[in-house]
């Protein structure tokens, strides 16, 4: 017996699946960003295995469907879809961790963790709309237009899903949270979907299923906050990030620290505990170059704000100076306010926005701009390193400005590659500019921070000047530097190319 199909049933799940493959596609991103980052070659093993995984489940789905043309295997679809993102909750760190340890290219350990995690639950989610199409194929003549009503109002949930998780879920909620709420929610679309009298039975069996995935989704934070590593400090979901808040000590030292990182690749931020306002890393110390190149700066620009530990000591020493702080996440500046110290300052004024758009809308002249915004070694904001870019940069400063840009790279060789495009790239619009290398100083194969200055105006830098610029100068790099690979352009930056060749 056949069974009967309430009105907008179909429309319903339909909805809410494509919603959730929406969601589960964007948080999954997140959940890959702490191991392999988030680079174009992560995003493409993302969306290549959903969409592989999608087409298997059309195709089979609608098998499926022939042979067994009733609501409760569809049902049963979509419930086993709810335990498959459940398990993908539970097991998402483990299989991360090993992926990342095994000797293969970014690309394979992309691949493996996204088939692993995110192909089952995609698959199972494929086979709802032809399965959907073929019930209502029972009820009317018009094939066409129930298919094309049914897979627009599925697309129509995933442009729903999509808004919701990047507006409203994720921000809020997390990854982890919203990926329970996904499981859930199938499990209720799967129940509303059978007969009355179906459900009925089937509630009855399923409530000893789903009270251990209810008690487990209320237990586990709490019992993960209990037995975490003692020096974890927040894990959390913003806007662009997802940021881990750590303690630990400082390496060749015995100070404690706190730290921020966003990707598996390095810490982005951190502060001593015993004294907040020290700068941590060399190449924020390097910034005070500034000092001795700009003793009378008034009006600065510092973009990339991370934690702002740069921008409260630069105001510290430039007393009657003021900073504008372009930083495009503001769930960063919220991290840096209740983690890192950072509290109001009338001359320093936040900007939350991406750096290329400020600086393409810009009309203010700066006497010293620092760029601080390619400390991720994975994901790099190709925008702010393209010949457009830094000439905006260049027409944002003053006629004696000077810009200060922090790098991760080797120079020599193909580990190298990003440098030297962008070293060609400040080339192209300053008549003056400097390689300083401040990790390893004779090493140009050594990945460290590599920090350019370029100034506007031809007159070169006097670094016997005084003291503290002849102190400067023993990081300058003096070799040459090769000029084999093209500046950078808006129309062709292979940034995260040139990045995945030092990894």
């Amino acid at each position: 017996m056949l069974s009967k199909i309430r009105k907008y049933d179909l429309e319903i799940v339909v909805f809410v699946c494509g919603a959730v493959v929406m969601v589960f596609e964007l948080i999954g991103s997140r959940i890959m960003a702490p191991y392999v980052g988030t680079s174009t070659y992560v995003w493409t093993s993302l969306i290549g295995v959903i969409l592989g995984s999608l087409s298997a489940g059309y195709y089979l789905g609608g098998r499926l469907a022939d042979i067994w043309p009733f609501t409760k295997p569809l049902s049963i679809i979509i419930f086993i879809s709810a335990v498959a993102i459940f398990f993908s909750t539970i097991i998402k760190d483990f299989v991360s961790l090993t992926a990342v340890v095994l000797p293969f290219s970014i690309e394979i350990k992309s691949l493996i963790i996204s088939v692993v995690l995110f192909a089952p639950a995609s698959f199972l989610l494929g086979m709802v709309s032809p399965y959907a199409v073929r019930l209502r194929m029972k009820e009317v003549e018009k094939a066409g237009a129930a298919s094309g009503n049914l897979y627009a109002i599925s697309t129509l949930g995933s442009i729903v899903g999509t808004f919701v998780a990047g507006f409203y879920l994720i921000p809020r909620f997390g990854s982890f949270f919203s990926l329970f709420a996904l499981s859930f929610i199938l499990i209720f679309t799967a129940l509303f979907l059978v007969e009355k009298e179906i459900r009925h039975f089937f509630s009855k069996k399923f409530l000893s299923f789903f009270l251990p995935f209810l008690i487990f989704f209320i237990v586990y934070p709490v019992a993960a906050s209990v037995f975490r590593n003692k020096n974890f400090v927040a894990d959390l979901d913003t806007e662009y990030n997802r940021i881990y808040v750590n303690r630990g000590v400082r390496h060749f030292t015995s100070r404690e620290i706190i730290s921020l990182s966003t990707d598996p690749f390095g810490t982005q931020a951190a502060i001593f505990i015993d004294d907040p306002d020290e700068l941590v890393f060399e190449y924020t110390k390097f910034f005070k170059m500034a000092e001795a190149v700009k003793p009378d700066a008034k009006d600065a620009l510092m973009i990339g704000g991370g934690v702002y530990t740069y921008p409260r000591d630069f105001l510290k020493n430039f007393t009657e100076s003021t900073m504008d702080v372009v930083e495009i996440d503001p769930g960063m500046t919220e991290v840096a306010k209740k983690y890192f110290g950072l509290k109001d300052d009338p001359r320093m004024n936040i900007i939350h926005q991406d750096g290329r758009i400020y600086l393409n809308g810009n009309q203010k002249k700066y006497d010293v701009i620092f760029l601080d915004a390619f400390n991720s070694f994975s994901s790099i904001p190709f925008q702010l390193t393209t010949v457009e870019s830094v000439r905006k940069i260049s027409e944002s400063l003053k006629d004696d400005g000077v810009v200060f840009a922090n790098i991760i790279s080797s120079i020599d060789g193909d580990k190298g590659k990003f440098f030297r495009a962008e070293y060609a790239t400040y080339k192209n619009v300053f008549p003056n500019v400097y390689v300083f290398t401040l990790n390893r100083l004779k090493d140009g194969s050594a990945i460290q921070n590599v920090m350019l200055v370029a100034t506007k105006e031809k007159k070169p830098i006097d670094f016997f000047a005084d003291s503290l610029l002849a102190e400067y100068s023993e990081k300058l790099w003096t070799h040459a530097v090769a000029d084999d690979v093209p500046i950078l352009t808006d129309d062709f930056a292979p940034v995260e190319f040139y990045k995945r060749m030092a990894i």
